[in-house]
């Protein structure tokens, strides 16, 4: 009877032992990512290069920035990308679910000013930009461009691009003129604006092409140096945020931007290593 007992004690701990190691391995083998659409082909590339390097799954979403850190506070991801900081609250909201949002800076990126290629106008202040996007400014001829209405171009609220651009050109808690339209990512903003003769709109350095003009901003047009030496106004880091600091193979991922791969891949996006 003894001999019986022991032998099914053993079973249950191997049982036990096997369960744990399963958990602990699905822990382990997938991470999850959610947050921002300008983060999104960083993390999604990033995603590709670490499976196929180390056979862990990574899945990416892109939610927006705020949903992210949603995300990360209710524990549905491993990795928040962010294209702006954790704001007050929610870094307040995480602590009360138990949950230490750790910042790490990915990149930056030049938030880009982008008019329609066949627009005159090559510059403009902060300020301009910001009556522009307040409604005082309507005309492009009003900036030194053609006679006819600035059609306006804004991200969606929890877009961490919009949150950016309303704090580094508009004004933090300015509001934005009504007649805006919104556009719900980078890709869309860019197609607005590329098929829209008077519209202006903002985006990630890394979303720039021949489909679109970039204007100066002060005077000073975003790239490489412009962004990495500050002299670019409206320049940004970009986050991976994780619940208290990272380690096991989350912590391989968020290293990545400083591996020469990591580096190459971000170069490679158009962003600006850190």
């Amino acid at each position: 009877m003894i001999e019986l007992m022991i032998k099914k004690l053993l079973q249950l701990l191997i049982l036990l032992a096997f369960t744990v190691t399963a958990a602990a391995n699905a822990a382990v083998g997938t991470i999850v990512i959610d947050g921002s659409t300008t983060v999104g082909p960083v993390a999604k590339t990033f995603a590709a290069y670490f499976t196929k390097k180390y056979g862990v799954r990574v899945t990416v979403s892109e939610s927006g920035s705020g949903n992210g850190a949603k995300s990360l506070i209710n524990g549905s991801c491993s990795i928040a990308a962010m294209s702006r900081a954790m704001k007050a609250g929610e870094i307040g909201a995480a602590r009360t679910k138990g949950v230490n949002p750790v910042a790490n800076i990915v990149a930056y990126d030049g938030l880009a000013m982008v008019v329609h290629p066949a627009n005159p106008v090559r510059g403009l202040s902060k300020a301009q930009i910001s009556s522009i996007y307040r409604g005082i400014i309507t005309n492009w001829r009003e900036v030194g461009g053609p006679n006819a209405r600035i059609v306006v171009i804004q991200r969606e609220s929890n877009s961490g691009t919009e949150e950016s651009f309303k704090e580094l050109v508009a004004g933090k808690g300015v509001q934005i003129t009504g007649s805006a339209e919104t556009q719900s990512s980078n890709g869309s903003v860019k197609s607005r604006v590329s098929t829209t003769l008077s519209a202006i709109g903002f985006l990630g350095l890394g979303f720039v092409d021949q489909s679109v003009k970039i204007i100066a901003v002060n005077g000073v047009l975003p790239n490489v140096i412009t962004v990495k030496n500050g002299t670019y106004p409206v320049t940004r880091p970009l986050y991976f945020y994780t619940n208290g600091q990272p380690s096991g193979s989350v912590k391989q991922f968020i290293e990545l931007p400083k591996t020469a791969e990591g580096k190459r891949m971000i170069s490679e996006l158009g962003f600006v290593n850190h």
